[in-house]
């Protein structure tokens, strides 16, 4: 039985290196990325790792994995920063405040059953000045991510707090990709 990796994130890739895992290939889904008129966080973080991996074509005896991580305050999703500007906005709205990173995995095993699995957690950033939020900026970091972050660089030294999977909020939540790939019949140490 061989692992497909249903996404092209580096930090995904890496993180599954951390259970032992080594994918037999990366398959990078292509899916549109837009929320439903009025879908909610968690159901848009299960919705889009569901489709990724039903969107790769598996071959006999693989297995696909794919996830999602969504950055929400309250009900309001944010989305990737793509641009300098829409990084500021986000990390604005983030400063001094708690929001939610909900990370989704979806595991589909050879004999074609999918399992999901679910992880939240509640970031606190500290509050930070707008030279703070321009120099994070300026660091590049942040951009394609959701949220306007990324919690394994430095961003990590602005968060005042975390309550939950700091592996959910890097991309891969541990225990539950660990679980949903021993229930797919991956053996792991």
């Amino acid at each position: 039985m061989s692992l497909v990796l249903a996404s092209s994130s580096p930090r995904r890739r890496e993180l599954l290196g951390r259970l032992g895992v080594e994918p037999a290939r990366i398959a990078s889904p292509d899916i549109d990325e837009t929320p439903l008129k009025g879908e909610r966080p968690r159901a848009y973080a299960l919705r889009l790792a569901q489709e990724k991996a039903r969107a790769v074509a598996l071959e006999a005896g693989e297995i696909v994995l794919a996830g999602d991580t969504t950055v929400a305050v309250g009900r309001r999703i944010l989305s990737k920063a793509e641009t300098p500007q829409e990084q500021r906005q986000m990390l604005q709205l983030l400063s001094g405040r708690r929001h939610q990173c909900i990370s989704s995995v979806c595991v589909i095993d050879a004999d074609g059953r999918a399992r999901s699995r679910l992880s939240e957690t509640i970031v606190t950033f500290k509050r930070m000045s707008e030279d703070e939020i321009e120099a994070y900026i300026a660091s590049g970091e942040g951009l394609g991510k959701a949220g306007g972050y990324a919690i394994q660089g430095r961003a990590e030294a602005l968060i005042r707090s975390i309550a939950g999977s700091h592996s959910g909020v890097m991309g891969l939540p541990l225990y539950e990709t660990r679980t949903l790939l021993r229930a797919a019949g991956l053996a792991l140490g």
